[in-house]
This record gives structure tokens, C-alpha cells and sequence, in this order.
């Protein structure tokens, strides 16, 4: 989430392994014309559960009312039940999974967001951030908006609402014109589905269908899981529009170069989703194996940082001709409420949820894959619990460029100061988390893992702000230095 400075807050209930990763903000999920919509909606942000932990949200309608159902918590524990499933009438639904700070206010946040305007209710769910919305907000404020949350998204509502154009549709394309950012926006009204994404196609959105029924989700795999199809992505600068008579594909942005986040290949998306036709999971092994053959070293077995480093490890082993094997046992079931940590078992560190598989590693020469290094501190207890378990040398291998600079598109990341790629030189970041060598996936290296020569210096193929610094949008509220916080618990969605 970011405050309304546009810093990152984050409360990981004490653990001090979650602080050290990077995490997306949200999943989008919806279902038109199908009888059990609430269901298929569970369904499809349990598939997308990995892009929210903390909080989650449907709304659904029954052709006379909207049913809302919004839940700190996640998707399994709220949506599992029978009688909340029924309350959520209707063959339409939407749905958003999401990451929250904590806090006594954050349940107003929890999204798909819902409000009556004059020609009926209305409901959205965001996947992105908007730079530009808090300078909107002050606007909207002094024309006499009231805001009932922090989230950026409910700026949109807002543009909507006091837009003097026509119908609904050609309301929220005006409110569409005047935002700047990163999002992928799934909307239910009485009548329709709206789907749109930001003209970069910096978030992702699909299009599919189950038992003919149209879905909009943010990644395959939640179609997948409800036995449907994929159809398509959503165009960047796209708006599709779903009613009882079919789908509508509208343009009412300015075409733009696309310029997808990158980091949904190496760590986000789920590995068995696809992006088009491009297996995550292929583009994870051929990271590993670029990443074998620009940074070599002896060795005598790989092991993944699980679960998000297994695939690049899998490439790095077949393409160094390495034995690959699970050095590392993670256990899945360490909450955030399982416990708070005192001082006394704080030192335990990262073995609540990783333990080293000693008769793997022990006299061995190791090479750890991992997906990214945020802040340093996870890194550099996994490297001495693999030291402690008797390895003879540990040498790291990230499958992504240094992360130097912070996201402002939807992916919780700390300041730049707290970014230990950008403030120190690689061989200082070798002497910190203590491994024998360090090596980081170049960035043209990344890019021919995702089906590219190389990148493009002048005009560059993907969203990769957080390893260049180069943000493909303006960032227009960190220019603000007069706009004050609404609050504490201040958010984007």
C-alpha cells in the first residue's frame, strides 16, 4: 500500500522474514450471466489469493439489488461457507483480493468498493495505483466530495459521479481521461461488466469465458480453477463492456506502447498462469538458464529459495548441468497471526518458515537461487542457516536485476534508502548477506527470458522501473510537496 505521500506502508504483524519481499497489491476477478456467480467468484480469488493476503471482498447482483460481501482475512476463511456463498444472490459478481495495513479503519478500504448514483449502484475493484490521485482527491474536495476511504480507487468512484457527461460508460471514460498510473479495473452495474486497463497494460487483465459466461480476471489461473477459458487479454488502453447482449470492445485512451511490469514474470504471477501464450513458469527456467550462463561458478549442487526461486533454480541446474535439489524445506503454514515474535525467539528469523535439508547440503558447494533481494535481511539469514547446516561455500544467484527503486504501480516496495541493491555495490552486498559470490540477472538477460533480443534503451519493451528507474507514466503526486496526508491509515488499493 502507499500512504498518501506516496510511501509504502507495510505491517507484517512482526514477522521478520515478510517485511524482506516484495508483494503485489491486488487480484481482480468477475463473472457476468452465470447462476452461480458468487461461488465461481470465490473460486477465482482463491486462484488469486497469492496477490492478496490480507483482505478480501464480492459483490454481486441479483437483477434487483446489489449483495456485498467484504472480509479482512483470507479468501478460504471467509468465503467458504455456505450461507455467506447464498447470501451473494445474483448471476453476476465481481470480486478483489487484497494486501491492507493494519488497523482499526481498514475494513472502510477493503475492496470491490460499492456506491449509488443517481442512475443506480455501482461497484469497482482496482488492481494498480494511481499517481496522480491524491491531487484529484484535494480537487474533488474542494467541489465538495466527501471521502469515505483512503483508497486511491474511490477517486475514481468520485470522477464518476460528479462527471457531466452521458451514461454511465462515457461517465467513467471521463473519470478514465483524468487519471495517470497503473490499473486494471473490473466494474458491476445493474446492467453491465466493465472491464478496462491502463493504456500501458502495466497491470494485467484477461478475458475468458465458463459455460458461456464472460470472466474477467487478473491472471489465467483463476480460470482454471472454475474449468473455463481463456479468450484473450484486455488490450492496454482498452475498455470492454458486457451486457446481456454481448461484449463491447471500446478505445478511450490514446494508443500506447505497451509496457507490462516485468516483475509478473519473475515473481507475481503465479507460475502455471500464462501471459498471452508465455508460460510463467517456461519464462522462469529460461531466467534460470540465462542466469547459469552469465554468472557460472563450481559447485556442486542448486537449491531454490522456495517457493518462488524453484523454477530459475530448475533452469540454472539444467543449464550449469548441476544436480538441482530441495535444500531448503518451507513451511506453509506460518501465518501472520500464528504468532508474535518477543525478543527472545526473534532471533529464530526466517526458520519459522524455512529450514535447511542438512543432508543435502552439508560439505556441499551451494548455489541459492532466489527471486530478488529487497531490504537483505532474508537473504542474509537464509546464507547463514545454509552456512550453519555445513555447506562448504554458498554462492547466490538472483533471477532478476538489482531492485534499486521503488514501485509506484502497485507493488508494495519499500523507499529507495531501504533498497540495499541501491545503496550498495555488489561486492558490498556480497560481504553483508555473506556468501562466498554474488550475481544478479543483467537486465537484457531478463529480457531475453521473456522473448526479447535485448532491452530497448530508447524505447523499452516492459515496465522495469524497479531496476532502471525509468517510470513509463507520470508521477504526479510526488511532485506535491503541499499535499498533506487524509490520514494515518492512508492507502492506494
Amino acid at each position: 500500500m502507499t500512504d498518501a505521500n506516496g510511501h509504502h506502508e507495510t505491517d507484517f504483524g512482526g514477522l521478520p522474514f515478510d517485511d524482506d519481499r516484495l508483494h503485489e497489491e491486488c487480484g481482480v476477478f468477475g463473472v457476468f450471466g452465470h447462476p452461480e456467480a458468487a461461488a465461481l467468484t470465490a473460486l477465482g480469488l482463491h486462484a488469486l489469493q497469492h496477490r492478496g493476503q490480507e483482505a478480501a471482498g464480492i459483490v454481486t447482483f441479483d437483477g434487483q439489488q446489489f449483495h456485498v460481501e467484504r472480509h479482512i482475512g483470507l479468501v478460504g476463511d471467509n468465503f467458504s461457507k455456505p450461507a455467506v456463498i447464498q447470501r451473494l444472490k445474483g448471476a453476476r459478481g465481481i470480486g478483489h483480493t487484497r494486501y491492507a495495513t493494519t488497523g482499526g479503519q481498514v475494513l472502510r478500504n477493503v475492496q470491490p468498493m460499492f456506491a449509488e448514483f443517481h442512475g443506480g449502484g455501482f461497484s469497482i475493484a482496482h488492481n494498480g495505483n494511481l499517481t496522480n490521485a491524491l491531487t484529484l482527491q484535494r480537487q474533488l474536495q474542494r467541489r465538495g466530495s466527501i471521502f469515505q476511504s483512503t483508497s486511491d480507487t474511490e477517486t475514481v468512484i468520485h470522477l464518476i459521479a460528479t462527471s457531466e457527461k452521458g451514461d454511465l460508460v462515457e461517465r467513467f471514460i471521463d473519470a478514465l481521461q483524468q487519471i495517470e498510473g497503473a490499473y486494471a479495473f473490473v466494474a458491476l452495474s445493474g446492467k453491465k461488466m466493465i472491464g478496462v486497463r491502463d493504456p500501458l497494460g502495466v497491470r494485467p487483465l484477461v478475458l475468458g469465458d465458463v459455460d458461456g459466461a464472460f470472466v474477467l480476471a487478473s491472471e489465467t489461473c483463476a480460470l482454471d480453477i472454475i474449468g473455463g477459458r481463456a479468450i484473450r487479454e484486455i488490450e492496454p488502453g482498452e475498455m470492454v463492456v458486457i451486457t446481456e447482449d454481448g461484449i463491447q470492445s471500446l478505445r478511450p485512451l490514446a494508443q500506447e506502447r505497451s509496457r507490462f511490469c516485468i516483475f509478473e514474470y519473475v515473481y507475481f504471477a503465479r507460475p502455471d498462469s500464462l501471459v498471452g501464450t508465455t508460460s510463467i513458469y517456461g519464462v522462469r527456467k529460461r531466467i534460470g538458464a540465462e542466469l547459469a550462463r552469465e554468472s557460472p561458478v563450481p559447485a556442486d549442487v542448486v537449491i531454490p529459495v522456495p517457493d518462488s526461486g524453484t523454477p530459475a533454480a530448475m533452469g540454472f541446474a539444467e543449464a550449469s548441468g548441476l544436480p538441482f535439489d530441495l535444500g531448503i524445506i518451507r513451511n506453509h503454514y506460518v501465518g501472520r497471526t500464528f504468532i508474535q515474535p518477543t525478543d527472545s525467539i526473534r532471533h529464530m528469523g526466517v526458520k519459522l518458515k524455512h529450514n535447511p535439508n542438512k543432508a543435502v547440503i552439508e560439505g556441499k558447494r551451494v548455489v541459492l537461487v532466489d527471486d530478488s533481494i529487497v531490504r537483505g535481511t532474508t537473504s542474509q539469514k537464509i546464507v547463514q542457516m545454509v552456512r550453519d547446516a555445513g555447506a562448504a561455500e554458498v554462492h547466490m544467484r538472483i533471477a532478476s536485476p538489482p531492485t534499486t527503486d521503488p514501485c509506484f504501480y502497485g507493488v508494495d516496495t519499500p523507499e529507495k534508502s531501504k533498497l540495499i541493491a541501491s545503496r550498495m555495490s555488489l561486492a558490498e552486498l556480497a560481504a553483508y548477506i555473506n556468501v562466498d559470490s554474488l550475481a544478479f540477472l543483467s537486465i537484457d538477460g531478463l529480457y531475453r527470458a521473456v522473448g526479447e533480443a535485448k532491452r530497448n534503451g530508447e524505447a523499452p519493451q516492459f515496465c522495469d522501473a524497479c531496476f532502471t528507474g525509468e517510470y513509463p507514466t507520470k508521477l504526479t503526486d510526488r511532485g506535491q510537496t503541499n499535499i498533506r496526508p487524509l490520514d494515518v491509515f492512508s492507502e492506494a488499493s
